[in-house]
């Protein structure tokens, strides 16, 4: 099966099946690997720094051994056995679908008859600030804020991985979509140790210096290749792409994170609202720069313009990719 077409079903099973409970998600094997490691690491190396560089090494190592030998048990016994396996790997590795899902219950939420207490209980789910304080339009900002940062962690730059790792097959045993599961696992190693250790409070800003800043450089090119597709998606769902130019070039810096911005500055353009602003966080208040400028208020409404938002960009996303793909190949013939 052509690999495109591989990829394109990862695509399409994640949309339609998303992360089912009933089975136990291979990220939550990498958090394990990630507490056992650094468990064993802080008890025997008294260097912090140290300790947490050699964690990111063993769980990256660990789960693309894993992965490598799977895939290798699994073309030993048939090589369609191996790819249908890359496949569903990939496919449990994106997490397009469950963003959609939470996302959608706060709109919900915020149409009941309580959507302050429902809004706020249901975004909790998704964020990491203090909702206690949310009125209406905190709550629906707060949530496209998370959908429009997360299309790079759970959606853009694991393709991105996933494709550029193809390109390793003429040098390995395993096809390219087999390289393809390697190569996504790999970055989901590295995102897990990001959420899990890349604090900066006092426990961890020493021990997860090496996950954080590994996170913010393998996030680098897939962010602002997500902010253009963004804005491509903006023009073609008739939403206001000149502004999400605008605010995208303008904005796209406005951030802690040297990544975070690029996607949530295109949502904001696009939406013609204004994200960022002062939050809080376990209490404290932290003041954010504000991204996009104030042309209409935030509602419910808008939660459902930044899925349809976020799912174009992504195909968008997919298509130049293997478009890419594609052009490589022919260079290279």
């Amino acid at each position: 099966m052509d690999y495109s077409i591989q990829l394109t079903l990862c695509l399409v099973l994640d949309f339609i099946l998303g992360d089912p409970r009933w089975y136990p998600h291979p990220v939550r094997g990498i958090g394990w690997l990630c507490s056992k490691s650094e468990l064993l690491f802080r008890k025997y190396i008294k260097d912090v720094y140290l300790a947490g560089f050699l964690t990111v090494c063993a769980v990256i190592s660990s789960t693309a051994i894993i992965v490598i030998t799977v895939l290798v048990i699994s073309l030993h016994i048939s090589v369609s056995l191996e790819q249908i396996i890359a496949v569903v790997f990939i496919y449990m590795a994106l997490s397009t679908k469950d963003l959609l899902v939470h996302s959608n219950h706060v709109y919900t939420a915020l149409l009941s008859s309580d959507p302050i207490a429902n809004g706020r209980r249901e975004v909790a789910k998704i964020v990491g600030r203090d909702t206690g304080g949310l009125n209406q339009e905190g709550i629906a900002r707060a949530c496209i804020e998370t959908v429009g940062e997360n299309m790079v962690d759970g959606s853009t730059s694991p393709l991105f991985f996933a494709v550029l790792a193809s390109l390793c097959s003429p040098l390995v045993a395993l096809s390219p979509i087999g390289c393809s599961a390697v190569g996504i696992f790999a970055y989901k190693a590295i995102n897990t140790m990001d959420s899990m250790i890349g604090y900066k409070n006092e426990h961890y800003i020493l021990f997860g210096r090496v996950a954080a800043k590994l996170d913010d450089i393998v996030n680098y090119l897939p962010a602002r290749m997500s902010g253009l597709c963004l804005i491509a998606s903006a023009y073609l769902l008739r939403l206001d792409g000149a502004n999400a130019t605008k605010i995208y070039f303008r904005d796209n810096d406005k951030h802690s994170s040297p990544n975070a911005a690029h996607p949530e500055a295109a949502v904001a353009g696009a939406l013609t609202i204004q994200l960022g602003g002062p939050s809080s966080y376990f209490g404290e208040i932290v003041e954010k720069p504000f991204i996009g400028d104030t042309i209409v208020q935030i509602s419910h409404r808008h939660i459902k313009q930044v899925n349809r938002l976020v799912v174009v960009g992504i195909l968008i996303f997919t298509t130049c990719l293997l478009g890419c793909r594609y052009l490589l190949y022919i260079v290279a013939s």
